[in-house]
């Protein structure tokens, strides 16, 4: 597919480097100043990244402000996907606009979705598909501590709907993602009283 073919008619498989800009992140070098306090622009590396595609901010590490420039290439844009490339392999968080100008580290890949042919939040469900993580991993290479790289996201295949199709399965896995929410916060709540409803049980019954 060349670069000027920006439609999709029919679903297709397509290498995702056709799909993406894929970035591997800056060398141990750039980041030499990483450090635990408040102050600087915060980098995201593998343990941030949750299980939802999210980015856990709470134990985020970062790099003085004054190092933003030489690292700018790396900065991350609202819709990028972040995946980890060495460690925890396959893990991905989608980037939110309260991400955006942070940077990532050497043990991650960025991802940047061409949107006029791949929506972020569809090429994040379509990477998590347990099949196409399985097929992923098999790839990674073999050592110490197992790898991918950007030559093999580069050739993955993906397969992908015309847009309004896509656009469906986001909304749908979008409700269904809600509906999970509730129940989950619905068993946390039971959880939480199941120790007072056990409490008042006893007592009732030694008072009766």
């Amino acid at each position: 597919m060349r670069g000027d073919d920006v439609s999709i008619a029919l679903a297709q498989e397509i290498p995702l480097g056709n799909l993406c800009e894929i970035t591997a992140g800056p060398s141990g070098t750039l980041l030499d100043n990483l450090r635990d306090n408040p102050d600087g622009v915060p980098v995201i590396s593998p343990p941030d990244l949750t299980d939802h595609y999210q980015v856990d901010t709470r134990r985020l590490r970062r790099v003085p402000r004054a190092d933003a420039k030489r690292l700018s290439r790396f900065a991350l844009r609202d819709g990028d996907l972040l995946i980890v490339r060495q460690g925890t392999l396959g893990r991905l968080a989608l980037i939110r606009a309260e991400h955006a100008t942070w940077f990532y580290s050497s043990s991650c890949l960025r991802i940047r979705p061409r949107r006029e042919l791949v929506l972020p939040a569809y090429l994040a469900s379509y990477l998590s598909y347990p099949p196409v993580r399985r097929s992923l991993l098999s790839q990674a290479l073999p050592g110490t501590v197992p790898s991918l790289n950007s030559a093999m996201l580069n050739e993955l295949p993906v397969t992908v709907l015309p847009m309004e199709q896509q656009r469906v399965v986001v909304d749908t896995l979008a409700d269904v993602d809600a509906q999970i929410q509730v129940q989950r916060a619905i068993a946390d709540r039971l959880e939480a009283l199941r120790p007072a409803i056990f409490g008042e049980m006893i007592q009732g019954s030694r008072s009766t």
